[in-house]
């Protein structure tokens, strides 16, 4: 029997222009919440092209990695305290062409949000989408000033 180990996973949060793209989770953890696509980091792939992969897998949009923004830690335990998952989620920005998106793999919904509907708290998010978000316009604007 194997260990059981935290499992790395990317996640790819994509903006156009005044909007970022969001999926809605179709399995635990966090089911029926919306959070930024994707998934599990696959065996000698980088945490940018796993975010690339799994932004692809779950909504058919193309993008390219940008930076990593940051690295989230979730631990869900059962009423005992007894791990039920636990996931090293690297953050990373991507670019993409703004278009049409479609749910796939393991996510129920795909849609693209205004900002102000996530950083005002009007869907249910999963842990840090709101912070990472701030997080990323931050970074936009800051590029966007000259000197």
């Amino acid at each position: 029997m194997s260990p059981r180990l935290p499992r790395l996973a990317a996640l790819a949060l994509t903006l156009s222009g005044s909007e970022v793209l969001l999926v809605r989770r179709a399995n635990p953890p966090d089911q029926g919440l919306w959070g930024y696509p994707g998934g599990k980091v696959e065996f000698g792939e980088t945490m940018a092209e796993a975010a690339v992969r799994e932004l692809a897998e779950e909504t058919g949009l193309v993008a390219v990695a940008v930076e990593e923004l940051g690295r989230i830690e979730l631990i869900d335990r059962d009423p005992e305290g007894g791990v039920l998952y636990h996931y090293y989620l690297g953050v990373v920005l991507c670019e993409g062409q703004p278009g049409p998106v479609c749910a796939g793999d393991d996510a129920e919904e795909a849609a693209w949000f205004p900002f102000a509907s996530v950083l005002e708290g009007e869907l249910g998010l999963s842990k840090d989408v709101a912070l990472y978000l701030q997080l990323a316009l931050a970074r936009r604007e800051a590029a966007a000033l000259p000197g």
